[in-house]
């Protein structure tokens, strides 16, 4: 509601008048902003998951060669290394999905968002410090929604365990 005040001045007399604006601007009750909010935690988690658990198997289950040809960086370092980053990024996949769905112990799902935005800025430092420069958008908009995730999760919209 808006009220405007006009003043009139006639032959040294002040008069006021009021007037009332009502607003017709309305809400859509169909979609709150604490919806939109988890259904976009969701589909985050989501993006993080298939992100980096397909790197994670591809990393593992492809033969360091084959690998190497499409990540050059896997050539160059050691087997058990390219493996550990592996692990790393299916364990992140699965901690920033997982727990969450199942409302088992779903702080994991902080601590893989955690992780998996640590992973990210040292990924980024990793292919900066190589010249892998058109890598580091991916890097990015991954660092994004772990971000948005752990934030999400942490403050906003956070599960509650199965049995609290």
């Amino acid at each position: 509601m808006m009220m405007k005040q006009e003043e009139i001045t006639n032959s040294g007399e002040s008069i006021t008048t009021t007037e009332i604006a009502m607003s017709t601007t309305a809400v859509s009750p169909a979609i709150a902003p604490g919806r939109a909010l988890r259904i976009s935690l969701w589909v985050a988690q989501g993006l993080l998951f298939f992100a980096f658990a397909s790197a994670g198997l591809v990393k593992l289950l492809t033969p360091i060669p084959e690998l190497a040809a499409m990540m050059p960086w896997a050539g160059e370092y050691s087997p058990t290394f390219v493996h550990a980053i592996a692990l790393i990024d299916l364990a992140g996949g699965i901690g920033i999905l997982l727990p969450a769905l199942t409302r088992i112990m779903p702080g994991l799902t902080l601590l893989a968002a955690l992780g998996c935005t640590v992973l990210q800025v040292f990924a980024m430092i990793f292919h900066l410090s190589r010249g892998e420069a058109p890598v580091v958008p991916l890097n990015v908009v991954l660092l994004a929604l772990a971000a948005f995730v752990l934030w999400g999760r942490a403050r906003m919209a956070p599960i509650l365990p199965r049995y609290a």
